[in-house]
């Protein structure tokens, strides 16, 4: 989430572990380290997060893209190339018919991103 925040330029407001929730006592064995919430404010948005339990197995994230837009193109090719440090570009940042730019990959810890910036002029929504 560290990586996350400085990457994303946001503002990690909460990580609790379990051991430092008030229901630590009902926790499971061996997940006193894991984080149970952690809130990372970016811009106007929000974006939540948590460890899975232990005895639950990782089978690693797939079948989905968490997507970022931002308003230039500078921007997202900063936040883009920041996330693609350490892992893996599936599609290079480039224009296409329906946006500005647009670029995927997938971060060192494994998640896949989909970040891409709309023309200044243009609507957000658009």
């Amino acid at each position: 989430m560290r990586f996350y925040e400085r990457a994303l330029n946001g503002k990690l407001e909460m990580m609790m572990t379990h051991a430092e929730s008030p229901a630590a006592a009902q926790s499971p064995p061996g997940t006193a380290d894991r984080i149970l919430h952690a809130r990372l404010v970016i811009g106007d948005r929000v974006l939540l997060a948590s460890d899975s339990m232990v005895g639950q197995p990782y089978a690693g994230m797939n079948g989905f893209s968490l997507s970022l837009r931002y308003p230039t193109v500078a921007e997202a090719r900063r936040i883009f190339d920041t996330l693609a440090k350490g892992g893996q570009v599936r599609m290079p940042m480039e224009k296409t018919f329906w946006i500005e730019a647009i670029g995927m990959l997938t971060d060192r810890f494994g998640t896949p991103w989909m970040v891409s910036a709309y023309a200044e002029d243009a609507p957000a929504g658009g």
